[in-house]
């Protein structure tokens, strides 16, 4: 744990949405003393309604409505809504593709093409009830093809460009969608990625789908078949600007996004309208202490929820200019991110602990190589950020003084619930810091008793909040076991943390990311902090072996800096460290070096896959979400020659 706090500086306060824990502190007590106050107030006032609700929410555990009997439209309030104002020119979407072409759309220009394409939609029978299915490269018209179907209340479900042919599949039949749009193909570090030949793959087994749009990016050869497929171009051209936004009930369902279960199936997470709007839109202004004139950036891809929630729904409901970027934070150079951050002159800049020690491995050549002097506010979103990469993150791309909003969500919760307000909160190294109001954490045991400050146990919550999941789409008995029914009558994050005596929250990961070594319990993530805290560590990933004596046995897999270093000597000096850092119980049994570990595409370590490598030296789970399986087959295979 850093020992280090870092208070936001009187010129930052001063200028803050919040400017002071004073100020946190109360609206943290209105939000838990009078919810429904507190947040029909901001209902109010932050979005526009056809017709007002008639209550703010109505709780029958474990089902929720927010702002029940409401009328609005999620598209109306990212677009529409800011014509009437001084925001009409003003830049909605910043966007940099790969090979380096560039648009700056206005919140004017957006609502015409948002408008154009869902006169398209209807063109090609589609209504309010059916469901698409958004697979796209990173380019405008993904955001334009949400908000359009947002627009005609047609639920949508955005499948990340990584994708294989057979998760997409999955996903068309879980949701019996009728239109899969889609484009030729986008482009990822130089080589294209061919959507169109996936969505032909995996249509054979999806009777539900009548219509294929496709949009023009990379101009290679696809096949199009007669009567389903069509030219976005060609599709939109000489149609209406006008359509008006078809009034939704505030729990209509906006959207549904898949998260790979361990079993293989993968979970469609139901968000709704209204709520989850406004907890979207307040985390803009409350975490990212958003200005008018800021250039904000998010650099996650819409397949994910971070996507969904802050680059697409939070900023433009929140009237701000949100950069996309098609590509690889890596290429043609690593210093990608930093050129598009001096070029724009980003001022917000929101990004992954994964992403983060990836730059940091390369070193601080890069981005010293660029002015990075309009950076105002970092952010870090995915997983926990251990303390060495927060503190190189705040030292070398924030130059010393960026506060950092180290942010604790999930896909099931639809926007932040734990982060520091940046004006207000003083920040530690690795820690979320403190619940959003609305939010009522706690730690307990198994069996729902709190624990103790510093004692480690499971994230719960306690209240409902309005951005929170539904339910899963078609599975409402999973949904209530997965989420209420592992601590009777709350909320199961699934996310092991401790508190400590200032109230501070550490997420420690994954509660199947603790291990058991001779009774003592090990978080994964306090080791691997431990480890990329070692001059010579990139980066690690920790997992419990079977181990006769001791139960559990500590395995890390360990990626180093570039550098030449001798396996046996560094193995043995990473052992003892992890033991002074830690303690000598903690000391692992085993380092394996290896180039890379197996992420996710989002940028996530599959501990999972790691585990069934050092327990069974097989992996049989779900791996649809794996970026590059030949790790994983590198791994496999290391273990064989031992």
């Amino acid at each position: 744990m850093s020992e280090n706090v870092y208070s936001p500086t009187p010129e930052f306060s001063s200028r803050a949405h919040v400017p002071s824990m004073d100020a946190y502190r109360a609206l943290y007590e209105q939000a838990k003393e009078d919810p429904e106050r507190f947040w029909g107030e901001l209902a109010e006032k932050e979005l526009f309604w056809f017709e007002k609700w008639k209550h703010v929410f109505e709780w029958n555990p474990p089902f929720v409505k927010w702002f029940a009997g409401g009328v609005t439209n999620a598209c109306y309030n990212c677009v529409d809504r800011h014509l009437t104002t001084a925001r009409k020119n003003k830049v909605a979407i910043l966007w940099e593709g790969e090979p380096g072409d560039q648009r700056m759309i206005s919140y004017q220009e957006l609502h015409r093409l948002v408008s154009r394409f869902a006169n398209a939609l209807k063109e090609r029978g589609l209504k309010k009830g059916d469901r698409a299915i958004i697979y796209m490269p990173m380019v405008p018209e993904a955001a334009v093809a949400m908000l359009a179907c947002a627009r005609l209340g047609i639920t949508h479900s955005v499948v990340f460009g990584g994708f294989s042919a057979e998760a997409l599949k999955a996903r068309i039949q879980d949701l019996e969608a009728a239109v899969v749009i889609t484009a030729d193909g986008g482009w990822r570090r130089g080589k294209e990625v061919r959507l169109k030949d996936a969505v032909d793959q995996s249509l054979a087994d999806c009777p539900t789908i009548h219509s294929v749009v496709v949009l023009k990016r990379t101009g290679s050869n696809v096949n199009m078949q007669a009567g389903r497929d069509c030219w976005w171009h060609e599709l939109e051209a000489n149609l209406s600007e006008v359509c008006p936004a078809e009034p939704l009930d505030s729990e209509h369902p906006l959207y549904v996004l898949y998260t790979s279960g361990t079993t293989g199936k993968p979970k469609g997470i139901l968000h709704t309208t209204g709520g989850y709007l406004l907890q979207a839109t307040m985390t803009m202004k409350w975490v990212f202490d958003l200005r008018e004139e800021d250039t904000y950036w998010c650099t996650a891809d819409i397949g994910w929820v971070t996507g969904h929630s802050y680059i697409v729904y939070g900023p433009l409901a929140a009237g701000a200019t949100t950069v996309m970027y098609e590509g690889a934070p890596d290429f043609p150079a690593f210093d990608r991110f930093w050129r598009i951050v001096e070029k724009f002159k980003v001022n917000i800049f929101y990004t992954s602990p994964t992403a983060i020690r990836a730059l940091l491995r390369q070193g601080e050549q890069w981005p010293k190589m660029h002015d990075l002097t309009s950076l105002r506010l970092l952010g870090s979103v995915g997983e926990p950020i251990n303390p060495a990469a927060w503190e190189w993150y705040h030292r070398v791309i924030g130059g010393g003084r960026c506060p950092i909003v180290d942010t604790w969500w999930q896909t099931e919760t639809g926007a932040i619930l734990i982060a520091p307000m940046p004006g207000a909160v003083p920040l530690k190294p690795g820690s979320g810091t403190l619940p959003m109001p609305g939010v009522l954490p706690e730690i307990v045991d198994l069996a729902g008793k709190p624990v103790e400050d510093g004692k480690e146990g499971f994230l719960i919550l306690r209240r409902p909040w309005p951005s929170m999941l539904r339910n899963i789409w078609g599975d409402p008995k999973r949904y209530e076991e997965q989420y209420w029914g592992r601590v009777e009558g709350v909320y199961f994050t699934g996310d092991a943390a401790r508190k400590d005596k200032d109230g501070y929250y550490w997420v420690l990961g994954r509660v199947d990311d603790v291990m058991n070594v001779s009774g003592h319990r090990l978080s994964t993530m306090e080791i691997e902090s431990a480890l990329v805290r070692h001059p010579a560590v990139a980066e690690a990933a920790v997992v419990g072996k079977p181990h006769e004596i001791t139960g559990q046995a500590v395995c890390c897999f360990v990626t180093l800096k570039k550098g030449d270093f001798d396996h046996d000597k560094l193995g043995l000096e990473l052992r003892h460290w992890v033991g002074k850092e830690i303690g000598a119980f903690a000391r692992p049994e085993e380092i394996r070096f290896t180039e890379a570990l197996p992420k996710t595409r989002s940028g996530k370590i599959m501990r999972r896959l790691l585990r069934e490598i050092v327990t069974s030296h097989t992996v049989s789970g779900d791996v649809t979400t794996l970026e590059d399986m030949g790790v994983i087959t590198r791994l496999a295979s290391q273990h064989d020659d031992d």
